[in-house]
């Protein structure tokens, strides 16, 4: 019986399936970013969070089996399939043949990558802030491929072409959308 996870319930997964610090911020830059994005073209809010919150669930305990495992975990905690999709579309030809196709699974696929960017290009200022950084910093810090080299700049910009968004909109959207949990996710840093 599969029906809408909660906040609440998605959170107890993560804790469980993704122990580390580092995990849990990522995933609550994802949701933060998600339920922004989702408020601003009018979206299911809850929905878009809790994707967002659970996308990584596999990838600590089976990395080399990241969103092949996914599915599993979710049905068992009574997922939807179409919420299970949505999680495993990110891995989009990475680690996934599931094509993103709705505008919430384009938007997990682009912003996953672009969260990291964002998060390493406030860590590096004066203030560790992502609540002073600009998107002008983001896209000097783009140019340079040795800069946060995980984040796959391809992903975000095929992910951003799929959306047709422009990558300095997209970038700010991020920033706002994690601004809103700066505290959470390590990035409020000594303003």
């Amino acid at each position: 019986m599969s029906n809408k996870p909660t906040r609440e319930t998605t959170w107890e997964l993560i804790k469980e399936y993704l122990p580390s610090d580092q995990m849990q911020r990522h995933s609550l830059a994802v949701e933060a970013v998600m339920r922004h994005l989702a408020k601003k073209y009018g979206e299911d809010e809850e929905m878009w969070g809790v994707i967002g919150l659970a996308h990584d669930v596999d990838y600590e305990r089976y990395p080399d089996q990241h969103c092949h495992r996914a599915p599993e975990i979710l049905k068992e905690a009574g997922w939807p399939e179409e919420y299970i999709r949505a999680v495993v579309s990110h891995g989009w030809g990475i680690c996934s043949d599931v094509e993103p196709l709705s505008r919430l699974e384009k938007t997990l696929f682009t912003i996953d990558e672009l969260t990291g960017l964002v998060a390493a290009s406030a860590l590096v200022r004066p203030s560790k802030s992502i609540l002073d950084l600009p998107v002008k910093s983001v896209t000097k810090k783009w140019k340079d491929k040795a800069f946060a080299a995980g984040a796959d700049r391809s992903v975000i910009e095929k992910g951003a072409a799929m959306l047709g968004v422009e990558l300095p909109e997209l970038i700010a959207d991020t920033i706002d959308g994690m601004r809103a949990e700066a505290e959470a996710i390590g990035l409020k840093g000594n303003l």
